[in-house]
């Protein structure tokens, strides 16, 4: 079964195990062996203590689902702004997209200025949940892949690519209200 045309929940959990937060819905508008691209607008996030909130800006999500990340293209007044969660592959369970955060995340700016986050979080639960050796070099080798992928604008950094995935999805949506 094709999901393109499909709306999914995204489940985001720790390495415990534990939910992290999740998405109420996400429009399937790509889905291969490598990768799967939803998008979303006024998104409802529910975060693990309870606390709901709404996506301000519509986004193009890319989850990989051979390596570790995912990418969320928020769409602000100032241009595309990239945010990299490094994460365990995504899986499709049902109607859910899942996958394992781990902390470590770089954000690319419209800009071209690149920041790493979430170092400290990173240490912290690399120490309490024990991440295996193997676990830590496959993430911090992400990392860098990742910089390296922001740095030379390249797939799932290519501004071209993301809009016209973007343009897809509004495209999707008008039919949708049109009942076509």
């Amino acid at each position: 079964m094709s999901l393109i045309g499909h709306w999914l929940n995204i489940y985001c959990f720790k390495h415990s195990g534990a939910l992290h937060r999740c998405w109420d819905r996400g429009l399937v508008l790509a889905n291969n062996a490598d990768y799967l691209v939803v998008a979303t607008k006024k998104a409802k996030v529910v975060e693990s203590n309870g606390r709901r909130w709404f996506t301000k800006e519509p986004a193009v999500t890319i989850f990989s689902k051979k390596e570790w990340w995912n990418t969320i293209c928020m769409f602000k007044k100032e241009g595309i702004c990239y945010y990299c969660n490094i994460a365990s592959p995504s899986v499709i369970d049902g109607d859910s997209i899942k996958y394992i955060d781990y902390d470590l995340d770089a954000k690319l700016f419209p800009s071209g200025e690149i920041r790493l986050l979430d170092q400290r979080e990173y240490l912290h639960h690399k120490e309490k949940y024990k991440y295996s050796e193997e676990l830590d070099t496959i993430l911090k080798y992400t990392l860098d892949k990742i910089v390296s992928l922001m740095k030379e604008k390249k797939f799932p950094f290519d501004d071209k690519t993301i809009e016209d995935y973007y343009d897809q999805f509004l495209k999707s949506l008008s039919n949708e209200q049109h009942g076509n």
